[in-house]
């Protein structure tokens, strides 16, 4: 008998229980961190009203979010492996279940803009602990079965975010509806951190600690120059685009390319980069970087369009805004749940066919949005096209990573992993700050917007500009896949996880 054949006849090692209690611990952190990507988007209009928020504060409080989360997922990682993930997690949870907290009670735009930083930077910080308690816990079959979970968890979670928001505000009004949209963290949080504190290992004082350098200059480089391109992004639509916007665009990129030659600099010095310039030897992996930007610039933004017009535009409640999306919610828990085992038998192909039915989903949408009146508009029109989107997104979000992952050396995977997660965040926030000045900059005057026949009408238009330019990042994207391998091999591509956005 072969050695082969001897370690195929082996059984799977038995995980033990504690292992599978870790993951419930972990994926409890998971869940809260989704739901709130997805339950704050019906809550914008409402926000709104209370607040007397601004159009540009709408689209901090999720760009705020979302680019905060991908600039701290690196260095988290990195601290992590160096003092150990379970105190980081715990520490990860308890400032995001403070940062809801401060969300919920906020009294002005700009306190809760500031809040929602924070709750980005938190789930930044425990996020990366996840998927490293995942490989740390489960070998071989058994990780690909905790990743499954963790992405059935990821799918539930996003598409139970509207609905949930929907609902509580239609339970408890538009001024206390919103806070509560925040508060409902709470319980889930400390829920986490007890189980963290219980059931999450320390770390193997065995293992070698990584080297302890972190790429300080590296991470303020390159926190900057996003921040640089964004305040612009968002704010330049309500300041009528002065030159500032325009000199601080022009920074961002002089930022950039300092932060690329910085790491360049910190990699020949012996030490560990925050972005090893070595992947950027490999083409594909370029474009895997721009395809994962482009993408969820496109997808992310789809709710956020459509909330505003819903309710500010269309008069509808929160719960019928977040009704609209249970076609793409559902689509995505579908497709999702097969993509793994599509990606198997279809390779690059699976990838292919979720963004070619995300560019259709999205281009229907769009021409939709286009032709009809506003006082024609309702879910039913739309539930078609958000249902093929939805399934593009499930078959695209799961093994989005490994194929890009898969264009680098096995010895740089866990970075490659780690910097595509951080710019599906990014992508995210800029994604929003494209579509927020496209959507705002379309509205037409207050006079026209003083009616209700007119703000539907202003709406749709202005919704139908931003649903055009998520339809043209979803097309470049789809253009975006055929720069990855036609095929991961298995054996030398690690297990990632799926990342929702």
């Amino acid at each position: 008998m072969t050695d082969a054949s001897v370690r195929a006849a082996s059984p799977a090692p038995a995980i033990p229980r504690q292992s599978w209690l870790a993951l419930v611990a972990l994926l409890l952190g998971m869940f809260i961190a989704l739901l709130d990507t997805t339950i704050v988007n019906v809550a914008l209009p409402t926000i709104r009203t209370s607040l007397d928020a601004s159009e540009a504060t709408l689209s901090w409080i999720i760009s705020g979010y979302a680019l905060a989360f991908g600039l701290t997922l690196i260095p988290a990682g990195r601290i992590g492996d160096r003092i150990g993930h379970k105190w980081v997690y715990f520490t990860g949870v308890l400032l995001f279940t403070l940062a809801s907290l401060a969300c919920g009670v906020a009294t002005s735009d700009v306190q809760l803009v500031v809040f929602r930083v924070v709750q980005g930077l938190a789930g930044g910080i425990f996020v990366p602990a996840v998927t490293a308690f995942i490989q740390l816990l489960f070998p071989g079959r058994a990780r690909g079965k905790a990743f499954a979970i963790m992405g059935a968890v990821i799918g539930v979670s996003s598409a139970l975010g509207p609905i949930i928001g929907g609902l509580i505000i239609q339970a408890f009004g538009d001024e206390n509806g919103w806070r509560l949209v925040f508060f409902v963290n709470l319980p889930f949080g400390v829920i986490t951190l007890i189980a963290a504190a219980i059931l999450l290992p320390k770390r193997d004082e065995s293992v070698p600690r990584p080297d302890k350098g972190l790429d300080v200059v590296g991470l303020v480089l390159v926190s900057a120059a996003f921040v640089a391109l964004l305040v612009p992004l968002i704010q330049g639509q309500d300041e009528g685009w002065p030159l500032w916007t325009y000199l601080t665009i022009a920074a961002g990129l002089v930022l950039l390319a300092a932060f690329a030659l910085w790491e360049v600099r910190y990699t020949r010095s012996g030490r560990t980069p925050l972005v090893p310039p070595t992947l950027f030897s490999h083409p594909s992996f370029t474009g895997g970087v721009v395809l994962a930007l482009v993408y969820f610039a496109a997808f992310t933004s789809i709710f956020f369009t459509i909330s505003l017009l819903w309710q500010s535009g269309l008069g509808n409640s929160a719960l019928a805004s977040g009704a609209v999306a249970i076609p793409f919610a559902v689509g995505s828990i579908i497709s999702s749940s097969q993509s793994n085992r599509m990606a198997q038998k279809l390779g690059r192909n699976v990838l292919v066919l979720g963004t070619a039915l995300v560019a259709v989903g999205l281009g229907a949408m769009w021409i939709l949005l286009m032709v009809t009146d506003a006082a024609d508009l309702t879910n039913w029109l739309l539930l078609v096209p958000l249902l093929v989107a939805g399934l593009g997104n499930g078959f695209f979000i799961a093994p989005n990573v490994q194929f890009i992952v898969a264009t680098v050396d096995p010895r740089d995977a866990g970075s490659a992993s780690a910097v595509i997660s951080a710019i599906q965040r990014i992508g995210s926030a800029v994604g929003i700050a494209i579509i927020g000045s496209v959507l705002f900059g379309s509205l037409p005057g207050g006079r026209e917007l003083a009616t209700a026949a007119g703000r539907a009408t202003g709406f749709t238009d202005a919704a139908a500009a931003a649903m055009g330019v998520s339809a043209a990042f979803a097309v470049l994207a789809f253009a975006l896949v055929f720069a990855l391998p036609r095929r991961v091999d298995q054996r030398r591509a690690a297990p990632s996880a799926p990342d929702a956005g």
